[in-house]
């Protein structure tokens, strides 16, 4: 029951650069339920005022501490580069502030953990963007696979390429591209939702194997292309397959459990079932091959028109009513996990058994940010506008 009534949770938010801004249109414009927008922060003047041209109300502030104990704000929103999430987002818990966290949750596992018992000793609201958890095709596949309607789970593989990137991308800020910026590549900034969905569906695996390729096809210091093999308990295996690199590319996921497959590609879901264990019918046919053919059916559905505004709006409603949010931001540790063992799996040429080394995987990426040849900047960029990028939503 919605018991909200007239209140409302005042959101601040923490860069507004093109994340930020675009959270903030979404605030402003009304278009997030339960919430408005009545602060916002950044350190670049040119931010400021084009907060102050479009946001003319609200106030603004130069640095979060000031923001986060001015009295105007119930959440924050943290939208900077990657590195800051964690310590602002300890900042805010220690102000008595609810948090919503871009994606990734951070850059290094160890500094996640820190701020995911900043929210547990805090007792506030803690979400994380992701949004491609309000698409229904990841919300049905997810449902089919834990009501066992597979089977015994067997494989998923994702290929996922359609993260195109040029040169021009990496060269419009000075934290694109770098170890000290952004602290990864494809698997830290285009593809979290991906890996996040894939745990979320597919759950935690024993082990990661991966090559993650710095700089294949651009100018950059991080992976422009990553290849993930995940072994699970049980026996089963996941592969990841992504690149900045590949125009046209491929977004397809297939999930095999023993009793049939789904495939999610060009915006559907075929499903394949079989009536049968291939399992059990492996080891009780007679016939070398099978030739029973599974049911096949098809499942579409329209996602969500604005789905970061629709993680928004559960957000403050988790808040108003002490509802679940989209996603618990403490569960952003899972695709960072994958993430950095992924990295540290690439650095060392070796599996990597999940609990990770995090103290290995700090000191490795620590050598690299020492020669990385950037320095971090702002996440802003003069071009944002407050508009929702296509390149934000679940392209096939």
């Amino acid at each position: 029951m919605d018991t909200t009534e007239n209140r409302v949770v005042r959101f601040g938010i923490v860069g507004i650069g093109n994340m930020g801004s675009a959270h903030a249109m979404n605030l402003y414009k009304g278009r997030v339920r339960g919430g408005v927008l009545t602060a916002v922060c950044d350190i670049d003047p040119l931010r400021l005022e084009f907060a102050e041209e479009h946001f003319p109300e609200v106030a603004r502030f130069s640095d979060h501490l000031s923001m986060f104990g001015s009295g105007l704000v119930d959440a924050a929103i943290i939208a900077t580069p990657h590195y800051f999430h964690p310590p602002i987002a300890i900042s805010a818990f220690e102000n008595g502030l609810n948090v919503m966290t871009e994606k990734p949750a951070g850059v290094c596992c160890s500094a996640v953990l820190d701020m995911n018992s900043a929210a547990e000793k805090s007792g506030k609201k803690f979400g994380i963007m992701f949004n491609q958890r309000t698409d229904p095709l990841f919300i049905k596949a997810k449902k089919t696979v834990e009501s066992g309607a597979l089977g015994v789970p067997k494989r998923l593989n994702w290929i996922i390429t359609n993260w195109y990137r040029t040169q021009s991308y990496y060269n419009s800020g000075s934290w694109r591209g770098t170890f000290s910026g952004e602290g990864g590549g494809v698997l830290l900034n285009q593809a979290p939702h991906n890996l996040d969905i894939l745990q979320w569906i597919f759950g935690m695996p024993q082990r990661v194997f991966a090559t993650c390729d710095e700089g294949h096809y651009h100018n950059v210091e991080v992976e422009d292309r990553a290849t993930i093999i995940m072994d699970y308990a049980g026996g089963a295996q996941a592969q990841f397959i992504t690149t900045t690199g590949e125009y046209p590319g491929t977004n397809r996921l297939e999930i095999v459990g023993d009793r049939g497959k789904l495939v999610i590609e060009s915006g559907k879901i075929t499903f394949y079932m079989l009536d049968f264990s291939e399992r059990e019918y492996c080891f009780s046919a007679v016939d070398s091959s099978c030739t029973i053919k599974p049911t096949v059916s098809e499942y579409t559905a329209d996602p969500v028109p604005n789905a970061h505004a629709e993680v928004l709006s559960a957000f403050a409603m988790s808040i108003l009513n002490d509802t679940p949010p989209i996603a618990d931001g403490r569960e952003g540790i899972n695709m960072l996990t994958l993430a950095n063992a992924a990295y540290l799996s690439s650095w060392t040429g070796s599996w990597v058994n999940l609990p990770m080394d995090n103290a290995l995987f700090d000191d490795m990426l620590a050598k690299k940010r020492e020669t990385s040849a950037k320095t971090a900047g702002t996440a802003a960029g003069s071009n944002a506008n407050g508009e929702i990028s296509s390149r934000w939503k679940v392209n096939w």
